[in-house]
């Protein structure tokens, strides 16, 4: 029940970031939102993180206690002891599990938050300079503005599946399932960034590419950052 319940602290404030997130992408200011709610899921996962982390440091802590006065005694008292305390210390060693378990989720959640906050980040980033590019025409522009609504619209998908672990909670899905389907939304979003980078640099060499001169490209490095 432990991890159910620092689950479910979690849930609602995901649960808002995937709904806006599933909205389609239509202006900066709409991304701007998306980013600020991700950004403070993300500080929020953290301080659960941190909370757990010292749990287990606690429980860790509790354990080398155990085992230093279990080293003290003699083997037939060492024996005798732990048989009499095994469900006495069944809990503990329960709880243990059940937090690693927990920041176990909430590390792997946090990375996959994190990463759609970079794809926002880097997709607003080169969509402003791309339009700022006189290199390109405003079909081409436009053209862009399709890849990356579909980058972003493959983002949310990934998202969908994490919000599904989430809901989970409450049904009888195991523990092994979930990180099935975390992991493959981790690696599919991962998949996602790679695209939005790739598409990026293309562009990029294709505006110097049309460079007419020396100052042009020197133009267009300072414009994207080029050394």
């Amino acid at each position: 029940m432990l991890k159910y319940k620092l689950m479910k602290k979690m849930m609602w404030m995901l649960a808002l970031c995937f709904g806006l997130s599933m909205a389609p992408v239509k202006s900066h200011a709409q991304i701007g939102i998306i980013k600020e709610i991700l950004i403070k899921v993300i500080k929020a996962i953290d301080l659960a993180i941190q909370k757990q982390q010292n749990k287990v440091i606690w429980l860790q802590n509790a354990q080398k206690a155990l085992e230093n006065t279990m080293s003290k005694l003699k083997l037939d008292q060492i024996t005798d002891w732990v048989n009499r305390q095994k469900e006495l210390y069944q809990n503990y060693y329960d709880d243990l599990k059940k937090v690693k378990d927990v920041i176990a989720y909430y590390q792997r959640i946090k990375a996959i938050t994190e990463k759609q906050v970079q794809l926002v980040e880097a997709y607003k980033r080169a969509f402003n300079l791309f339009k700022s590019d006189s290199h390109f025409t405003p079909e081409e522009i436009e053209y862009m503005g399709r890849v990356y609504s579909g980058i972003l619209d493959a983002s949310v998908n990934n998202l969908d599946q994490v919000y599904m672990v989430i809901s989970s909670f409450t049904t009888t899905m195991t523990d092994e399932a979930r990180l099935v389907i975390i992991n493959k939304a981790a690696d599919a979003l991962d998949k996602n960034y790679r695209d939005l980078t790739q598409f990026n640099t293309q562009n990029k060499i294709l505006s110097l590419h049309r460079s007419k001169d020396q100052q042009e490209v020197d133009v267009v490095k300072a414009l994207y950052g080029i050394h």
